[in-house]
């Protein structure tokens, strides 16, 4: 046993699914068009979070080319604001997109954010939890809250920000898109160590990484049963494939590529955004996840990198484990039941 949680035959299942992923991800997604075709959007108004690169940049571009008011929730205000100033000058001046400051290695500013937020009283229709990093052979580092980086800003911070986001959520027909990643079959969470201090075999950064990724489909499964009784309102995960991103800058150089272009077997940006925009705007999501909720399946909608849904087969304990991830997620942030009970009843 490895300090991952997974025995030899599930590391080899993990390594052949994501060998898989790495050399066919292209086949799978032939029939999708390099660049997302969008409805118009006019009235929906988003929020992504890591949108001054990658995914989040190209995602965050698309959904105001169609007219939705978008918010670009970075740590690097300008950075963001210089893009939007490009966006306007070379794409439409009446693009409706603004800044906002966020920086997930503090919790405290999740909590800022989302007071300047909620004080508009105004619905979200999506939410995109985009950001965040893989640092793999780095050493462990913590957060100025305590927490171990890939666990905070992959997951803790991005649950905190959804839970506070709820009474806005709840004000419309919303989506809550988490961008997640194949790395999660690699992935075992101890609910009684997050932080991941405790592993007798010493810390591993892809652990830590994929740990944050199954942490955050067992928070949003609960969460998605917790919003099972409010029409329109649904929480899912997608895996926008194998992507020249910055999460991938730590792989060897001989797989890199510029982040303008892919490679033989990587997606390149603006292909890794189309999973992502089909789970914010296609209706084909949305009858998805109604069709799960009316089986009674437990886990949330979770979407592979050729827009089509993937289930994910797990046993009941971990169904058990995952409400135990949930309640000690909401001790992390420091919110209390009864807190959450008042944020789902706005």
């Amino acid at each position: 046993m490895s300090n991952s949680g997974l025995n030899w035959l599930e590391w080899i299942s993990a390594i052949f699914h994501i060998a898989s992923e790495a050399l066919f991800q292209r086949f799978f997604a032939r029939h999708l068009p390099k660049r997302m075709v969008l409805p118009q959007l006019a009235g929906l108004t988003c929020i992504v979070t890591g949108a001054t690169s990658g995914i989040g940049l190209e995602t965050a571009k698309q959904l105001a080319e169609a007219g939705a008011h978008v918010v670009l929730a970075c740590r690097n205000t300008a950075a963001a604001e210089a893009l939007v100033e490009e966006w306007h000058e070379n794409i439409d001046a009446s693009l409706k997109v603004e800044v906002m400051q966020l920086n997930l290695l503090s919790l405290s500013s999740v909590r800022s954010f989302c007071t300047a937020w909620e004080s508009r009283n105004a619905p979200l229709h999506v939410l995109i939890n985009n950001a965040g990093i893989c640092s793999l052979l780095a050493p462990q580092k913590f957060s100025e809250d305590g927490y171990e980086e890939h666990m905070q800003v992959n997951y803790l911070a991005p649950a905190l920000l959804t839970l506070l986001l709820l009474p806005s959520l709840l004000r419309c027909a919303s989506r809550i898109v988490n961008v997640n990643s194949d790395a999660e079959c690699f992935g075992a969470v101890d609910p009684d160590d997050l932080n991941l201090t405790s592993t007798s075999s010493g810390y591993s950064s892809l652990i830590a990484y994929a740990g944050s990724k199954l942490a955050q489909i067992y928070f949003t499964s609960i969460l998605n049963s917790h919003l099972q009784y409010r029409s329109g309102v649904h929480a899912m995960c997608v895996n926008p494939g194998i992507v020249t991103t910055n999460v991938t800058r730590t792989l060897p150089k001989l797989v890199q590529t510029s982040h303008r272009h892919s490679t033989l077997f990587f997606f390149n940006p603006l292909e890794g955004a189309r999973s992502v925009l089909f789970c914010a705007t296609a209706q084909q999501a949305l009858e998805h996840a109604n069709k799960l909720r009316s089986e009674g399946w437990p886990l949330c909608p979770l979407f592979s990198s050729d827009c089509k849904p993937r289930i994910k087969h797990i046993q009941d304990q971990e169904l058990s484990k995952a409400s135990k991830v949930w309640d000690r997620t909401l001790e992390l942030v420091g919110l209390s039941n009864d807190v959450i009970e008042k944020l789902l009843n706005p």
